[in-house]
């Protein structure tokens, strides 16, 4: 739903004061099916609220279609669109409030001036993205146009699912009112309507992107009637698009949906690289398994929510279905081909041999029910030899569960709010022999007894911006590089003093061995202070100032491994710094393709990293190469975690995955689990816990689940 910016007059019946209890402010614009105003949640987040004209709320059919597209926009909920807060189909005047997104439609970005050619494929690459991640909801757009994308800060957002628009144009087909906008319908959309499948939304980018480049679609022309006649027989118009891209947006433009590329072979294209050259073209590795009969329904005509309907797959080396519960119904098991150092790795599945502690671990699954409507994705923690695993989940402050069975040792609940950040997200740490948690809306720290969850200390921490744990210390790191830290085991404090600045983070040594490391950007991200901290004294030990902006992932073998991020927020390098002082070597590894919202840990001398778009790699700092790189076909993917033989990731879905470590091949994964409520999309997500030959994993559903890392092949 866009955040329409429009001057125009509206009838004052048009302007409730009131939708739900939600008060309208001003009115942002409209559209066929109602006016959007701006508005304001009464915990302070700004809403778009579009609201159905009157005229409309009264006719069956209209309200049939706002249902359908509050359902369709709830199940999309997420990094790419904009996320449904509330909604009410049945109310005398029906409505629905998303977050506000601000920044401007493409269509009112293109009216200044077309895009550049680095512009369009950024743009493209995010709207390729958007599509992939609403197609493995089960959600066809159909609506895909230059109006309903919104150019945010973070990203293109889509908007508006499912919506006729009758003032949008006057052609109608013989079933009824036409389902799209003409200029960027597909061929099918006015040959078989009721067969529209996510083909369709391939072709709508296809235009989209030529919008962009050229200020005009490929079929231009005044009336619908003959742009619907030039996008079923003539060929596109492409003059003015970028040469190298007008390979691909043909193949967007195909008559036959069948000659379309998916979401993510469009993704990976505008990202400089293609399939078959720089990336594994089959990293799925299927598991058999007995299919969820929601995996082959048919495709439901004119609606906008339901499964993908089946596609024949393209002869020849081509990537696997885009995503999601489709791709894990494949039932033949295949190697996987990894890209090392230019040449190709033989097609086979290695992984980690089971060790004495994992054997004859059967594996388990459960689900922390915590009452809460919104995601429900824990994130967890491993006490110290596997002593116990303790999770948290909106709506639960902490849980014990036995490793070896999954059962509940003790459970708190959480009184209002969500989780607040700490070093590992919302995860408690064990530290100092104790467990902490931030408590739900980030006012005190708790430490708790592992054994029975009750407190044995805690402290305000409304005046601080995160929690740090190094070692048997505590950082409360406030404003402008202030920090308190205290002891881990009493909650005594330490020391105060002020080290770093605005935008600094710091990383320790697994167990807190050696100095707290301070890595704080300057203002104009071009150098980065680094600054060694005796983490129980306080006492600086040393400080350099290094080139790059650099975020710290974290310590092995006495030096610091850090990101190197652009002035874009994508990491471009990875860099490593000696902890012995000044004079200490940096070696930077640049990455062959630039990652986005990227996450990393470092084992030895290799750190891996996963990325926006499912992206999984592997930067070799000793050998001073990128090692291997995997694309995962997932929306987005957690924070890896690594055992020394194996990477794990979570993706959006539920999906566990196993990764060899040293050849990039998928060993094995877990089958989805999304949650089947409101949200299906989990904003965080838990990094695995890879521990004494087992991975214990989350997913969307308020699952936590056991299995054994050296089965992988057998999950």
């Amino acid at each position: 739903m866009p955040p329409l910016r429009s001057s125009g007059q509206f009838p004052e019946a048009e302007r409730p004061e009131y939708a739900g209890h939600y008060r309208l402010e001003s009115c942002l614009g409209t559209g066929g099916m109602g006016v959007v105003h701006l508005a304001t949640s009464a915990s302070g987040l700004r809403l778009a609220v579009k609201v159905i004209h009157a005229e409309h709320a009264s006719d069956p059919e209209f309200r049939a279609r706002f249902r359908q597209e509050v359902a369709a926009a709830r199940r999309v909920s997420g990094a790419f669109t904009a996320s449904v807060v509330d909604a009410d189909p049945a109310a005398g005047r029906p409505w629905m409030a998303t977050l506000f997104i601000e920044g401007p439609t493409l269509s009112e970005r293109v009216k200044r001036s077309p895009l550049g050619e680095a512009e369009l494929r950024r743009m493209g690459a995010g709207l390729a993205e958007a599509l992939r991640d609403i197609h493995r909801a089960g959600v066809v757009h159909r609506d895909l146009k230059p109006s309903n994308v919104l150019l945010a800060p973070d990203g293109p957002k889509v908007i508006d699912f499912g919506i006729s628009r009758p003032t949008d144009s006057d052609l109608r087909t013989e079933t009824g009112k036409l389902i799209g906008t003409p200029p960027f319908m597909a061929p099918e959309q006015f040959q078989r309507p009721r067969e529209v499948g996510p083909a369709a939304d391939v072709f709508a980018l296809g235009s989209v992107l030529v919008h962009a480049a050229t200020g005009r679609g490929p079929f231009d022309s005044d009336s619908p009637y003959i742009v619907a006649y030039q996008v079923v027989h003539d060929e596109p118009d492409l003059t003015g698009v970028p040469a190298d891209l007008v390979p691909l947006l043909l193949r967007c433009l195909a008559k036959d949906p069948v000659e379309r590329p998916t979401p993510y072979e469009v993704m990976v294209a505008l990202r400089g690289s293609t399939p078959s050259a720089s990336y594994d073209t089959q990293a799925y590795i299927p598991v058999p398994r007995t299919p969820d009969p929601r995996e082959r329904a048919p495709f439901v005509a004119d609606s906008s929510v339901g499964p993908e309907p089946a596609r024949p797959r393209p002869k020849g080396r081509r990537r696997w279905a885009a995503a999601g519960a489709a791709a894990v119904a494949l039932a033949a098991v295949a190697g996987a081909v990894a890209v090392r150092g230019g040449g190709e790795e033989p097609r086979e599945r290695p992984g980690p041999a089971p060790t004495a502690s994992a054997r004859g671990f059967d594996g388990w699954s459960v689900t922390l029910r915590s009452g809460n409507k919104e995601n429900r994705t824990p994130v967890c923690t491993a006490g110290p030899k596997l002593s116990g695993l303790y999770c948290a989940a909106p709506g639960l402050k902490a849980v014990r569960l036995d490793p070896a069975t999954g059962r509940t040792s003790w459970s708190l609940k959480a009184r209002g709010g969500s989780a607040a950040q700490s070093d590992v997200g919302t995860a408690p740490v064990y530290a100092g022999g104790l467990l902490h948690v931030v408590t739900p809306g980030g006012d005190r720290l708790e430490a708790l007894d592992p054994k029975t969850g009750k407190v044995r200390w805690s402290t305000g921490i409304a005046a601080y911006l995160t929690v740090r744990h190094i070692g048997d210390a505590v950082l409360l790191i406030g404003e402008n590089g202030r920090i308190r830290a205290v002891d881990a085991a009493s909650g005594e404090r330490k020391w105060d003093g002020r080290h770093g600045g605005v935008g600094t983070q710091w990383a320790a040594a697994p167990g807190g061995r050696g100095p707290a490391l301070g890595a704080t950007p300057s203002a104009d991200g071009t150098t980065t202070l680094v600054t060694a901290v005796d983490p129980n004294s306080g006492k600086r030990l040393w400080e350099r100032r290094v080139d790059g902006g650099l975020r710290p992932v974290g310590l092995s073998g006495g030096a610091l491994y850090l990101l190197s991020v652009d002035r874009d927020g994508y990491t471009d390098a990875v860099v490593r710094i000696g902890t012995g002082g000044p004079g200490d070597a940096v070696r930077r590894v640049p990455l062959a393709v630039p990652l986005d919202q990227a996450q990393a840990v470092v084992s030895g001398e290799v750190v891996y990293l996963s990325g926006a778009g499912g992206s999984l790699l592997a930067v070799d700092v000793g050998a001073g190469r990128e090692k291997w790189r995997r694309e995962l076909f997932a929306t987005h993917l957690s924070r890896p975690a690594a055992d020394g033989r194996a990477v794990y990731v979570t993706a959006g879905d539920g999906r566990l995955l196993a990764v060899d470590a040293a050849r990039g091949t998928v060993t094995g994964q877990t089958e989805p689990r999304m949650d089947d409520g409101r949200f299906t999309f989990a904003s965080m997500l838990g990094a695995p816990v890879a521990v004494r030959g087992r991975v214990y994993g989350t997913a969307p559903d308020g699952g936590v689940f056991g299995v054994d890392a050296g089965a992988a092949g057998r999950w």
